[in-house]
């Protein structure tokens, strides 16, 4: 019984420590650290979810412009999460996103011009596309990526560098 009960705790703390294999919709690729590179860079998605990047990071927060993709993906491999959101999203959309976001340090918000879904997370080698601000799978993602995933640099500075937009 004891056997049996032990191996039931084992089962259960494993299922609790799962990082994020069970967030529907979650879409991986495969980057390695990124190298630096100046001047503007070509990704496969959109925002990207890795890759090459800016020697300088984006200032993790809060932002009502869009940001240089370079800056942000360098962000990302320090561990932040990136929420974008289509330049149309409504007022109370955003405010949404910003109230659900309030406190967290390692998070860049800012509108995306050339993404298709309304709102997108991207973290690194992880990004998930949501309709609403509402959809429960955004705390789900924040919760499992921001300082944590496949970032290279987990735990490197989020502030003190590049905080301007495009």
């Amino acid at each position: 019984m004891k056997r049996l009960m032990l191996l039931s705790l084992t089962v259960f703390l494993a299922a609790c420590n799962q990082t994020g294999g069970d967030i529907e919709g979650v879409q991986s690729f495969k980057f390695e650290g990124g190298a630096h590179k100046s001047g503007r860079l070509e990704y496969a998605q959109r925002p990207p979810a890795g890759g090459e990047h800016n020697a300088a990071w984006q200032n993790c927060g809060i932002y009502d412009r869009p940001l240089y993709d370079e800056y942000a993906v360098h962000s990302m491999e320090h561990g932040a999460v990136w929420i974008s959101y289509q330049p149309g999203l409504s007022a109370s959309q955003v405010l949404q996103l910003k109230d659900s976001l309030a406190g967290r340090t390692y998070i860049l918000l800012s509108p995306h011009e050339s993404q298709k879904a309304p709102i997108v997370l991207s973290a690194w080698n992880k990004q998930l596309e949501v309709q609403d601000a509402s959809d429960p799978r955004i705390k789900s993602f924040v919760q499992t990526y921001e300082q944590g995933g496949e970032a290279p640099e987990i735990g490197a500075s989020c502030s003190g560098a590049y905080d301007d937009t495009v």
